[in-house]
């Protein structure tokens, strides 16, 4: 009977002692709304500046996207003139080696293999500006999905500011 009478005190005073600490807290709190309203005007301009920031990111990320795809379409461009010379350089070769003028054919494999070389150089370049693509596109779905998310707290603590303002 002892033990469960102290076991039913026990409770009782840890219940009283818990209402009475609540009841501290909701004191206290209410008395920090300047400090709140403070802490949400802060919030409110750190959310603007990102959202500012990651949009001039994202603009900037766009741009590289532009230049890459303009790169690309050169290199294409020269990739096609390179593979036009090489032909025309085997059948010049070809008819040098018919001819049985090896000088000139000499000087037709060199253009070969200095087109090979400019044309590996172009097809690295477009592989290398396809890459740089696929990063600036990722770059602006982060920096969308973080300016949606900044707009959202932004929304959040304006709302709690209007309702420190109410004095709730």
């Amino acid at each position: 009977m002892r033990q469960s009478i102290s076991k039913f005190m026990l409770m009782v005073f840890s219940s009283i002692l818990g209402l009475g600490l609540m009841g501290f807290t909701q004191a206290t709190t209410t008395g920090d709304n300047a400090a709140d309203k403070a802490n949400d005007r802060r919030d409110i301009r750190q959310d603007t500046r990102d959202i500012h920031r990651d949009k001039r990111d994202r603009r900037a990320d766009r741009r590289d996207i532009r230049q890459d795809r303009r790169d690309i379409r050169k290199d294409q461009g020269d990739i096609n003139h390179d593979k036009a010379d090489i032909a025309k350089d085997r059948r010049e070769m070809k008819q040098d080696l018919k001819a049985g003028d090896k000088a000139d054919a000499a000087k037709e494999r060199a253009d070969i293999k200095a087109d090979k070389r400019d044309l590996r150089k172009d097809e690295r370049d477009i592989h290398n500006d396809r890459k740089d693509v696929r990063t600036d596109r990722r770059d602006v779905r982060h920096d969308t999905r973080d300016i949606r998310h900044d707009k959202r707290d932004r929304r959040a603590d304006r709302k709690d500011l209007r309702h420190d303002r109410r004095g709730h």
